[in-house]
């Protein structure tokens, strides 16, 4: 028997570390699919940084639509559950107007809360009441949290005050432990995860210290001294991997030629991180970013993907 057409287009992810070309594979696949693009970066959702963030350029931006860029303002933060939120709007449309989505990024949780279905807690940050917990110190608001959620403070660590104070966050918030409002409700349509790598490490340093003399080339330090400017250089985006280290150097604290060789060893080390994290996840397919019929292979995987499920 025939099977029937899917009535959603699916979606295909594409991630990994930073600099292995998951922008350039996700456009040219965009484009065979007449598809569409949902940026899945932490800082390409916030207007005014550009250069540093690796943003699609504008010209790209109209080959095919693109989501998630530019869409926050740059002192605003957006949460993992906006991000969830906006995101799944964006998929909700591409697959009204029969276009595949295509999900773009290195941010694993954000990939992570999309393809998992992640239920999170809606409870916006409480600066206020993180300063009064703070100030009680890890030890006691750990003990605060094995009262109210003993099946969290099973999963977090004695030391890890971050998800401490989150969990204490969204219980004093809602009233309700964060243990029982968290889980998952995974997406009803066919999702494929393809991964971009490197056998040879060399081949990713490379690829950092091109892509990050490209940038300054393209006037990175241009951007941080506007930024600075207009925002002031407290604000909390200009702390992140590269702006900082530049900041540090129109602060006169370094030099242009340190700036630089910092950038490329924290970049090298953010991927690593990264690597770590997807490398966790058996369902991504991994392909060598090495490889001369790199998107020939993953076209191929591509069109399977279509067929097994008869999608759109």
């Amino acid at each position: 028997m025939e099977k029937k057409t899917t009535l959603s287009p699916g979606l295909i992810v594409i991630c990994g570390a930073t600099a292995t070309g998951k922008s350039g594979v996700g456009l040219e696949l965009a484009q065979k699919l007449d598809g569409a693009i949902i940026s899945a970066d932490s800082r390409q959702v916030y207007r005014d940084f550009d250069v540093g963030t690796a943003k699609p350029t504008v010209a790209e931006r109209q080959l095919v639509p693109h989501y998630l860029i530019d869409v926050c303002d740059s002192t605003v933060t957006m949460t993992l559950a906006d991000y969830q939120e906006r995101s799944l709007s964006a998929i909700a449309l591409c697959h009204q107007q029969g276009k595949i989505p295509l999900l773009v990024g290195g941010t694993g949780l954000y990939i992570k809360s999309i393809v998992k279905g992640l239920k999170i807690p809606r409870v916006a940050p409480q600066p206020e009441l993180r300063s009064q917990l703070t100030t009680l110190g890890q030890v006691q608001c750990y003990a605060f949290l094995q009262q109210v959620d003993p099946a969290a403070a099973q999963k977090i660590h004695p030391n890890d005050s971050f998800r401490t104070l989150r969990a204490l966050e969204v219980f004093y918030v809602t009233g309700c432990p964060i243990s029982e409002q968290q889980g998952e409700n995974i997406p009803n349509y066919p999702i494929l995860q393809i991964g971009l790598d490197y056998s040879d490490t060399e081949v990713l340093r490379d690829r950092i210290a091109q892509r990050t003399a490209q940038m300054f080339a393209a006037g990175w330090v241009a951007e941080v001294q506007s930024l600075c400017e207009k925002y002031g250089a407290n604000l909390p985006l200009l702390n992140t991997l590269g702006y900082q280290e530049i900041k540090q150097y129109l602060g006169g604290e370094i030099s242009l030629a340190a700036a630089e060789e910092l950038i490329i060893l924290h970049t090298r080390q953010f991927a690593k991180q990264q690597r770590t994290w997807f490398r966790a996840y058996p369902e991504i397919e991994w392909y060598d970013i090495s490889q001369p019929d790199l998107c020939e292979q993953i076209w191929l995987r591509v069109q399977k993907f279509r067929a097994d499920f008869n999608l759109m």
